[in-house]
């Protein structure tokens, strides 16, 4: 049964699994798996790695660099 991911090594394991279920067609146990999975990480990603929404002039900042 699938959990909450609360480590890194779950983490890694978790990427590893999704991987190998990726392609895996929509409604079988292995596409169900890959959605659950997709979850999964997504949750722990966003609470271990948050990614902030930049302010718009930091934003108009980073971009007239790449200029």
């Amino acid at each position: 049964m699938l959990k909450p991911i609360e480590t890194e090594e779950e983490f890694d394991q978790a990427l590893k699994r999704f991987n190998e279920v990726f392609d895996a067609p929509i409604g079988t146990p292995e596409g169900d798996e890959a959605g659950m999975l997709a979850d999964l990480i997504e949750a722990y990603d966003n609470e271990h790695y948050p990614i902030e929404i930049p302010k718009p002039v930091e934003a108009v900042k980073v971009g007239v660099e790449k200029v």
